[in-house]
């Protein structure tokens, strides 16, 4: 805006325009009509000048970025760390041969918090107990054949009730059943008995154990254990304890990747299996 003096008619007029050439000329023409007329002069602010004030003088509004607030879910999803199933590891891993290093290690560690060093050294199996361990090339039939070529001349001679001469543990009743089956070609007449707790009851085990004289077992450590526990099975008569070390079921897991399944062994271990394994009397064998 700047200010200007305009002279009409001998009128001397001070005037605050803009930069509109337009306006300007507008109000000379209109004081010089006015003039001729006679009347009197009436100055008028433009209308459109306010708007244009108000233009310039409008100040720019501030624009702020409102941030998403963090929902509870959000804030544990963030927390939560996605743990490595043993599925995924073993997935990545070979496959290797069970050894007897291996099951030594497991059952060290497994005790090693609360048992003392003397306690431990009296878990250690020895190594003269260990039979050769499958290489993953054998099916049960022809691992069986290989650490026992003798069973059939020492199956007839067994007589003695509530006892069996070779144990195999696995990990459930249906690798119980798939085992007996894989078998047929090495146990011929020997009598199998089924020692898990799918559909059977204890008491039933015990009686088909007193009734007549047992060679094969195959079964789970727990229900086994809790056999021996109650008097149901010797142990002593046996030969043979056979693990299906190296086997792995649908999420990939061996049998001692099991928590309640390796707890079963160990306790199993204690219940005899350590010592006959110390007198030399029985053999392991992970197949």
């Amino acid at each position: 805006m700047f200010l200007s003096m305009v002279q009409t008619h001998g009128s001397l007029w001070l005037l605050e325009i803009g930069w509109h050439p337009h306006l300007f000329l507008s109000l000379i023409l209109q004081e010089a009509s006015d003039g001729e007329e006679g009347g009197d002069i009436e100055m008028t602010q433009p209308e459109t000048a306010p708007d244009i004030l108000s233009k310039k003088t409008k100040q720019p509004k501030e624009c702020f970025l409102v941030q998403p607030k963090e929902t509870n879910e959000d804030s544990t999803k963030t927390k939560k760390r996605k743990k490595k199933k043993i599925t995924d590891i073993l997935a990545k891993s070979e496959p290797k041969p069970g050894t007897p290093e291996d099951l030594q290690k497991l059952l060290k560690d497994y005790y090693s918090s609360n048992r003392s060093v003397i306690e431990l050294e009296e878990l250690k199996l020895p190594d003269s107990c260990f039979l050769k361990a499958n290489d993953l090339t054998h099916s049960l039939s022809s691992y069986l054949k290989e650490i026992c070529p003798k069973w059939a001349k020492l199956r007839k001679n067994h007589t003695e009730k509530k006892s069996v001469l070779m144990l195999i543990i696995c990990s459930s009743a249906v690798r119980s059943l798939e085992l007996i089956r894989s078998m047929t070609s090495f146990r011929g007449d020997s009598k199998v008995i089924k020692l898990f707790a799918k559909h059977i009851k204890v008491q039933e085990q015990v009686k088909l154990l007193e009734k007549r004289a047992m060679h094969l077992g195959v079964g789970t450590p727990g229900r086994i254990k809790e056999l021996v526990k109650q008097g149901g099975l010797n142990l002593n008569p046996l030969k043979f304890l056979v693990f299906d070390w190296n086997w792995r079921d649908q999420k990939l897991r061996r049998m001692m990747d099991i928590p309640e399944i390796k707890k079963g062994v160990f306790e199993l271990l204690e219940t005899g299996v350590i010592s006959l394994c110390k007198s030399e009397s029985l053999k392991l064998g992970l197949f």
